[in-house]
């Protein structure tokens, strides 16, 4: 039987799983944006109570990245508005968006924020990783922009 050498001491292990664990969240948030964002759209903006938003543009939508802390607790919620509402046949709007949502909108969905019809997802920060991050803001820009001017053209207001 080989017997291997302990290099490490279970206190110098958890230090290392903790440290290689631990992401700074607004750094990963930032160079998403950084690969996504077009003619230099994007903007951010602080909170009193320490959270972030940060807003830019993705092919023709607008797309907003929220962060309320940056604890395990804390959420990062990310959003796109893609139709003002009222709509034309709204009734069938909501039918043709209940279907997105079980079909095509992955860890998104659409919802209905002030009035307008958004494509939205929220995570809570524990155990995020860097590609979640930027699946999360990327199925959301990809999502909105994808199906905004199509939604507008059938069930836009005239």
């Amino acid at each position: 039987m080989t017997s291997y050498p302990e290099t490490l001491t279970s206190n110098e292990s958890n230090e290392l799983i903790a440290e290689t664990t631990s992401i700074n969240h607004l750094e990963v948030i930032e160079n998403v944006i950084d690969s996504l964002e077009q003619d230099d759209s994007a903007m951010v903006s602080h909170t009193p109570e320490g959270g972030y938003l940060w807003k830019f543009k993705y092919g023709s939508v607008e797309v907003f990245v929220q962060l309320n802390g940056t604890t395990d607790e804390d959420t990062i919620t990310v959003w796109s508005a893609v139709l003002n509402l009222p709509a034309k046949n709204e009734l069938k709007l909501m039918r043709y968006l209940l279907e997105l949502n079980c079909s095509s909108t992955f860890e998104a969905r659409f919802g209905i924020i002030e009035n307008r019809v958004v494509v939205i997802s929220t995570r809570t920060l524990a155990e995020l990783s860097p590609g979640e991050v930027s699946r999360l803001i990327t199925v959301v820009a990809t999502i909105a922009d994808n199906n905004d001017e199509a939604l507008q053209t059938e069930f836009g207001a005239t």
